[in-house]
């Protein structure tokens, strides 16, 4: 765990003041860390899904699953807060994914997925080899083929390449969100990347 980076002074402060029951912290420590959360949530949602799902609402759902958890965390402080609230949010898009792939009249893995900024960057270091993401997110065209790749690929390669290449988590941060040891973090994301390479290959975006 030596590089997991801890919790900011303020977040240690807030949690701190939370465990001594002052009745304001817990707001502001979710006010705090409200942008990055729904940063997160639009990165990690399934393109599959969009239309379906508000980030907003996945935001608010896990902040309430906080709200309802924080005394666990307190009393045990499993990792940093930061990740402990991805981890929740990470948890409440896999229950969304499972539910509407299970009850929509229409199963969303029928449904091509769209173009989407967390493809591009999913596949940003090896797109990075030719024209630069920001040219390939400008290109329709190439942006439809990546998102085809992508595609066709399982969904915890997707979880972990994200983890990886769009927010640039160090191995223990991920093991930490996954539930496993960082060795087996970083074989998951070279059989990931490995996957990736063939499936872009595939779609002529690689040599």
């Amino acid at each position: 765990m030596s590089e997991v980076k801890q919790d900011s002074a303020q977040t240690c402060a807030l949690l701190d003041a939370i465990g001594r029951g002052e009745p304001r912290a817990l707001e502001e420590l979710l006010q705090r860390h409200r942008p990055q959360l729904h940063g997160f949530v639009t990165i990690h949602c399934d393109p599959r899904l969009r239309g379906r799902i508000d980030p907003s609402d996945v935001v608010q759902d896990t902040q309430m699953e906080v709200v309802r958890r924080i005394d666990d965390f307190l009393a045990s402080r499993p990792m940093p807060f930061r990740l402990w609230l991805r981890k929740k949010a990470m948890d409440r898009l896999s229950n969304l994914r499972r539910d509407h792939l299970t009850r929509a009249r229409r199963s969303v893995a029928r449904e091509q997925a769209l173009p989407d900024r967390s493809s591009l960057q999913l596949a940003r270091p090896l797109l990075a080899r030719g024209p630069s993401p920001s040219q390939h997110a400008q290109a329709q065209e190439l942006a439809e083929r990546v998102s085809r790749a992508v595609a066709r690929l399982s969904e915890a390669d997707r979880e972990i390449l994200l983890l990886r290449h769009a927010e640039d988590l160090p191995f223990e941060e991920i093991a930490c969100l996954l539930d496993v040891e960082p060795a087996a973090a970083r074989k998951r994301f070279g059989r990931a990347l490995i996957r990736l390479q063939t499936v872009l290959r595939a779609e002529g975006l690689l040599e």
